[in-house]
């Protein structure tokens, strides 16, 4: 016998003649209860993680050169060999130790990838995420940009809850899934879109599916248990999304994409060769920012799960696995060899950062780098360990951010600090993100 709260599995939302069919709900069962345009150059925002922590070896250390920190303090501090290859480049660049997400400093010691752009607490059962702040940006300044941002990982995808394969997470906490293969990502951004007479007239006449349904779905949502409510609300966020997509192409569709020399990148790399594929993924996201495809990214190098990030140390003729180096790096000669690797990780970001500096924007003398926030760094000190997160800020300039420093804070200062700096920066008029007690002081 059908109960009053049992939904047919065909069941479809209905209105003014159009439809919209329903994801497969609890309910259903019987055996389970354009760019506005602007004077100002652009404002950027790029956020890159990687997983499992750094060595963090005492002051007496004889490792302590292969220690992720630098020494000293302020101004008068010493890189060690770990982001010596960042010294050129200091004046653009601020290093900070003792941040980390209070919110999150009790979870699991691997599930802090999934809140490093977030700050809040997966609670068990629902693991349910908040905005992540290149979202929250994006819903500012992604409307001025043919893409609003643009997500990359290793592994692509979002993953599973608690080994997330993204960094970032819509409005109401649902992952946005990343890209990987370097070629889908170039044709994402630089592929032809010119679309047939019959998908154009489409896109200019196509109204809002769910405005029509939406009545119905108020309704139906009476009869829906927590869970299928929940996953309602997904749905209709995610068909919204693609609704505001076909809006956002309706308004490029007469702008020509800019000419990209796809022989730049090596879109070929994959995840076996590293130092190509990680190589190929900052020059897409410095391509990104060149030709302002978009102003937002985020790329997560490697996931805190059974990542295809876990060999890349083989590039560098250490063991093909991350996650084990890390646990080695408290061992004799363990903090060497993830120094090492720590090391070739940012030899790669610097390639980008000087990539950015060496770009001239504008008629003022300022550069890419001037322009745009670099936010780098780990959810993880110690692997396991969520605090003192190993972070760095680049680029700013114009915003008025000071660099070459080496910024310690206690715990009692939350990372959003951080966020709700950064946000500032970039013109967003914002008091508060997340856990925040107000701006980072010193930046």
């Amino acid at each position: 016998m059908k109960k009053s709260w049992q939904l047919d599995r065909r069941t479809v939302l209905k209105a003014a003649g159009a439809s919209l069919a329903l994801p497969w709900l609890e309910g259903m069962s019987f055996g389970s209860e354009s760019a506005p345009a602007t004077n100002e150059l652009p404002r950027r925002m790029c956020c890159i993680l990687f997983p499992y922590g750094i060595a963090v070896p005492k002051d007496d250390d004889p490792e302590r050169e292969w220690g992720w920190f630098p020494t000293g303090e302020g101004h008068d501090y010493r890189l060690t060999r770990v982001l010596q290859p960042l010294q050129s480049l200091m004046d653009d660049v601020t290093i900070f130790s003792g941040l980390s997400h209070p919110n999150c400093r009790g979870m699991n010691g691997h599930d802090t990838g999934d809140t490093f752009l977030t700050g809040n607490n997966l609670e068990a059962v629902t693991y349910r995420n908040t905005v992540s702040l290149d979202q929250f940006a994006a819903q500012y300044i992604g409307v001025q940009t043919r893409i609003p941002s643009l997500t990359i990982s290793t592994d692509g995808g979002i993953g599973p809850r608690t080994r997330s394969t993204t960094l970032s997470y819509s409005p109401k906490g649902q992952p946005i899934p990343a890209l990987a293969d370097p070629k889908q990502i170039f044709n994402r951004m630089f592929g032809h879109d010119q679309a047939s007479e019959t998908d154009r007239r489409r896109l200019e006449t196509s109204g809002s599916i769910l405005d029509l349904v939406l009545d119905q779905s108020k309704s139906l949502r009476l009869k829906l248990g927590v869970a299928d409510q929940r996953k309602l609300d997904e749905y209709e966020t995610s068909v919204r999304d693609v609704e505001q997509r076909i809006a956002r192409s309706r308004e490029w569709l007469k702008i020509p994409l800019p000419e990209v020399d796809a022989s730049s990148i090596t879109l070929d790399a994959d995840p076996d060769s590293a130092k190509d594929y990680i190589g190929a993924m900052y020059d897409l996201m410095f391509l990104a920012f060149q030709t302002d495809i978009t102003r937002l990214t985020t790329y997560q190098i490697g996931s805190y799960g059974p990542t295809l990030a876990r060999t890349f140390p083989a590039a560098i003729g250490l063991e093909p696995n991350w996650h084990s180096l890390a646990h080695a790096a408290g061992k004799k000669g363990g903090a060497e060899k993830l120094g090492k690797f720590d090391q070739f990780l940012a030899q790669n970001l610097a390639g980008f950062l000087q990539r950015l500096k060496e770009t001239p924007e504008g008629d003022q003398g300022s550069n890419l780098l001037d322009r745009t926030l670099v936010l780098y760094g780990s959810s993880n000190s110690r692997t396991h360990v969520n605090s003192n997160y190993p972070l760095l800020l680049a680029g700013g300039r114009d915003f008025g951010l000071k660099h070459n420093q080496y910024l310690r804070f206690g715990a009692d200062t939350p990372m959003s600090n951080l966020f709700v700096t950064m946000l500032q920066s970039l013109k967003i008029e914002v008091e508060r993100f997340a856990d925040s007690t107000g701006t980072l002081a010193g930046v």
